[in-house]
């Protein structure tokens, strides 16, 4: 395991001007709040069936029973984690990932969005599914808002088409 993302990357020039320490540290103090549950949950969906539907799984539960705000800091944390702990045992954080970037109207900030995409960028290649979650999230940001033009030129990132 190596850690790729973290404190460090949020608030140390780059590709991103750093977030304000307050902003960043309200994304931690709400990340730290579903910390625990998220945390077991991903343990007890290790030691079971890989192949069981979302909803029947504990991350599936866990997620079902937090409101928009919550599910947010849930996607945050296992982002988060995902970008520090990158490897096979992932498999059941970024399956978390995949379910929370399907779901529409969780009211993403633009500040959210460019934190998830500075540790994405900060974890490099080897992180594969890094943009799965930033990118879900800006997409539903108004156009203005989305931080997609502050990736690196090395990363392509799909534009929706302008009405003609």
């Amino acid at each position: 395991m190596t850690s790729v993302a973290g404190w460090a990357a949020a608030s140390t020039q780059g590709s991103f001007p750093p977030l304000p320490r307050a902003v960043a540290q309200s994304f931690f103090r709400r990340m730290r709040a579903v910390a625990p549950a998220a945390v077991g949950a991903i343990e007890r969906d290790r030691a079971a069936d890989a192949e069981r539907p979302f909803a029947d799984t504990a991350c599936g539960r866990l997620a079902r029973s937090l409101d928009d705000a919550g599910l947010r800091a849930l996607g945050m944390w296992t982002h988060h984690w995902c970008m520090r702990f990158y490897d096979d045992d992932t498999r059941v954080g970024r399956r978390l990932i995949r379910e929370i970037a399907a779901r529409p109207g969780l009211g993403w900030t633009a500040d959210e969005v460019r934190w998830m995409l500075r540790e994405s960028v900060s974890a490099g290649p080897a992180a594969a599914d890094r943009f799965t979650l930033p990118r879900a999230a800006a997409a539903h940001l108004p156009p203005a808002d989305r931080p997609l033009d502050e990736l690196p030129p090395e990363i392509v990132v799909p534009r929706q088409r302008r009405p003609d």
